[in-house]
Formats: C-alpha cells, structure tokens, sequence
C-alpha cells in the first residue's frame, strides 16, 4: 500500500476514524494491527521479519532493563546480541549479493572459481528504517536514556506506525511513545493540519517529483560519452530537484498522517538547498537519518559518551564539541567511516559508497578551510557559501543516481574539461524545466523565511491567498493523482 492511491486514502480514514473513537487498550492494539497490515499489503511473508526485529529488541531492551551497572558483561552481550540480529537481516537481504559479488571479484583475481549459487532475495521494503528504530532502541535502553516499555502492543506501534514504517522519519522512542500512550483530546486543528501537510506532500509528490521522473530518466538514459558539462550539470540538478521532492513529499504525509491523530512527528526537511554550508545541508535534509548517525554512530566511533537528548542543552550536540574531547585524527577518521557506512545504508554499491565519501570530504574540506574563510572575508559571505554548497551537493547526486562509478568519474571529468561546455545534448525543454524548479524553490524559501513571516500588515490577504493555495493545489493533485511511481527511498 503507497500513499499516492486511493486504498491508502481509505484506509487511513477508517483508521483516523477508529483512533479517536476506540478506548486506550483497544486503540493501541488496533494501531498496531492497522500498521501490519499496511505494510502486509505489499507482501504479507515480510511481516514476519518486522516481527522479528520488534519482538527481538523488547525482549532486548527489558532485560537490558532488569540489569544494573554492576552487570556489564551481561548488558554488552545483550546489546550485541540486538546489533547482530538487526545488521544480520540487514546483511543477508540487503547485502549478500554484494557481498557476494565482492568475494567473486577477489577469486577471479587469484583465477579461481567463486560462489555459483546463491538463492534469490527480495529486499523488503522498508528493512533499513525498521532495524535502524528498534537498534536506537535497545541502544537507548543500554545507555539508561528511556525506560524499557513493558506494553508490547505500544512499544510494537512505536516500531511499526504506518506513517512512517517503511521511509521514516525515523523516530526515537521519546520522541513518540508517549504521544501514542497518551491521546490528546480531539480538536479539529489535528484535521486541518494533517491535511494541509497532506496535500503538500501530495503535491510534491504526484505533481512534482512524478513529473520530473520521465525527464531524469531520459536524461540518463542519453550515452555519457554524448553529454556535455552543461548536460550535466542539468542532470544533476534536475535528479536534486526529483528526489528533494519525492522524499519531502513523503515525510509531508507521513507527518501530516499522524498529525491527524493528534501526534506531532519531527520534521525531515528544511529547505536544504537553502544550506550555506555542507553541515547546514546536512541538518536540513533527511534531518532524522543525520541525527540518527550521529548519535549511533559519528560520536560512538570518534569515543564521545552520548548524551541524554532529554539533557542536553537547546540545539542538541554540536560535532564541534568534539575538539576538546577526541584527538583529531579520531574524529577524522571517525567522520570518514561514518560517511561510507551512511553511503552503504542507501545502498549495496559502490557507486553509493563514493557518494558517502564525496561528503566526506566535502565536510572535512570544510572543516579544514574555516581560517581561510576567516581571512579572506569575501568567502564569508552567505550568497558564496550557498552558490558552493548548492552546485557540490547537486553533483554529488550523480553516483546516487547513475549508480555507476565508470559513469561517474566520465561525468566528474567532463564538468573540468572547457571544450565540454560547447555543446548541447539534451531537449531543450530539460533545461527550460531545470531553470524553473531552481526558479521556484529559490522562490519558495525566500517567501517562507524573509517574506511571510514578516508579513502582519497584510495578514488581510492570508485567507484569501490560502484559500486560491489550497485549491490551485487540490485541483493539481487530483489531476495528476494515480500510483505510477513508488517514492524513491523506498528501495533503502
């Protein structure tokens, strides 16, 4: 079931309907069932690895629970015991055919035969949001930062909430668990609310994103050896542009699907391709995959003790706060595996490894170059930050995107040729329709951030120009409505 079809719409009316109605014990237990059965639509055999990642981890999290300090052999062993059975259905389904292939590689080098059979797999959707949750769990549960749930049905409804299941955000327990215990009482502000992030995320979805699909396909169907650098940089940002709104689209409904119950998900996006510098995208875009790394992963591989978020001072824990406590190289080497480990999350490739590393090293350069900017103050200027951040982060979606390493380094090394900038390949509507997406985020920020905030002497207008908003939008979104494209972030 995908949110972009009529059967979800359906189904999530039945169930916002249930929620306010049905008493607490019902309620959770209904939620929990309804979320297992979204994500059995797509296929009901999948449910049982959901299962067992859910059930593997409470049982987990409550002996982890039982145990005080006096116990670390037994509390490590247990926390050990979680990050092999979440990153062991993650290996096995979602990297044994690289793995494989790999190994294949390295027997053909010695002129030896490698592995010949190896049975077929289906990656299931959404495995790498769902492990990643109940291993923060249970992660959580080790360091004493929650408190084990001992209601099954509520801490399985933490994991396996539909909106969010199978492409996040992906969520902390104290984030949510105690909103699906505690019902707030119902206002009609939840409805409007919800579906106004509804339609937004609809909009960027089905009229956006699924729109822009053919052209990027096209595109990248084109022989590299035919592009120009203009191409493509085109390709680039246009590809940016597709997946920017196909994800936020998602998060929108996800966060506008719990909002209809009254439940407040934290935001995914804020206008990345706003960023002034890589560590500003970084914390606009896929904001709880970001965080999630850095506290499960950067900050544990740099030796830095993690702390409590409930403690920790507005603003959250800044990297910078690791200078006084790791040696550089450390944290150098730290940020680094942290980003090729965060490329091989997307995806079992090596095109996706690169692309980890290629924003490594864009935040490293970064880091290393901040006394320059502090000389030359020309290079302190917002305007050259965000003409650096936008044009590198939008080349370093070529490898998501071509999945190709050969394909890449030919697209890299035709952006530095001059004679590559004479000519062009593609039809000219592509770059007309590139001009015009950057044309309209550009536009989009400006209003949101400098313009509508700041806007009290015409607050006349508002209604009015929500009103034309919302039905321009409507009137879109149902002409472009039909589930032709599954969201990009669901292969992850």
């Amino acid at each position: 079931m995908i949110f972009n079809s009529v059967t979800f719409l359906s189904f999530l009316i039945v169930v916002v309907f249930l929620y306010w109605v049905l008493k607490k014990n019902y309620r959770i237990w209904f939620i929990f069932l309804a979320s297992l059965t979204f994500y059995g639509f797509w296929r009901w055999e999948f449910l049982s690895l959901v299962l067992i990642s859910t059930i593997a981890d409470y049982l987990i999290a409550l002996e982890l629970g039982r145990t005080d300090d006096s116990q670390r052999t037994r509390r490590k062993a247990l926390l050990i015991s979680s990050l092999l059975i979440n990153i062991g259905l993650l290996a096995y389904f979602k990297y044994l055919y690289f793995i494989v292939d790999n190994i294949n590689f390295l027997y053909a080098l010695t002129g030896s035969q490698g592995i010949t059979s190896i049975p077929e797999i289906i990656l299931p959707l959404g495995i790498s949001f769902y492990t990643f949750q109940t291993i923060s769990y249970s992660v959580d549960a080790y360091r004493r930062h929650i408190i084990p749930e001992k209601n099954f049905a509520l801490y399985g409804c933490y994991v396996t909430f539909f909106p969010q299941l199978v492409a996040g955000p992906i969520l902390r327990a104290n984030e949510v668990m105690d909103q699906l215990r505690l019902r707030p009482g119902f206002k009609i502000g939840f409805i409007s609310e919800g579906i106004e992030r509804i339609l937004y995320g609809f909009f960027l979805k089905v009229v956006l994103a699924d729109n822009i699909a053919p052209l990027v396909d096209e595109a990248y169907n084109i022989p590299v050896s035919q592009l120009s650098a203009l191409d493509v940089w085109s390709m680039a940002f246009l590809f940016g542009f597709q997946i920017y709104f196909d994800f936020a689209g998602y998060s929108h409904i996800a966060i506008g699907c719990a909002k209809l119950m009254g439940i407040d998900f934290p935001e995914n996006f804020n206008f990345p391709y706003a960023a002034k510098s890589f560590k500003s995208f970084w914390k606009r875009w896929h904001i709880s995959l970001s965080s999630w790394i850095r506290d499960y992963l950067y900050l544990p591989l740099a030796g830095v003790k993690v702390i409590d978020p409930s403690k920790r001072s507005l603003g959250g824990l800044d990297t910078s706060e690791l200078k006084n406590e790791t040696s550089k190289n450390k944290k150098d080497l730290s940020l680094f595996l942290t980003w090729a480990i965060m490329g091989l999350w997307h995806g079992a490739n090596w095109a996706f490894v690169f692309w980890g590393i290629f924003h490594a090293i864009l935040v490293y350069s970064e880091r290393k170059m901040k006394f320059i900017r502090e000389r030359i103050k020309i290079l302190s200027f917002p305007i050259i930050g965000w003409g650096i951040t936008i044009l590198l982060s939008m080349i370093a979606w070529i490898p998501f995107r071509t999945q190709s390493l050969s394909e890449t380094f030919i697209m890299y090394k035709k952006l530095l040729s001059p004679k590559m900038y004479t000519f062009l390949s593609l039809r000219e509507n592509i770059y007309l329709v590139t001009a015009l997406l950057f044309l309209g985020v550009t536009i989009s920020y400006l209003l949101s951030e400098y313009i509508i905030p700041h806007a009290k002497k015409w607050a006349y207008l508002i209604t009015p120009l929500n009103i034309v908003k919302f039905t321009v939008i409507i009137i879109l979104v149902f002409t472009f409505f039909r589930p032709i494209n599954q969201f990009i972030y669901f292969q992850f």
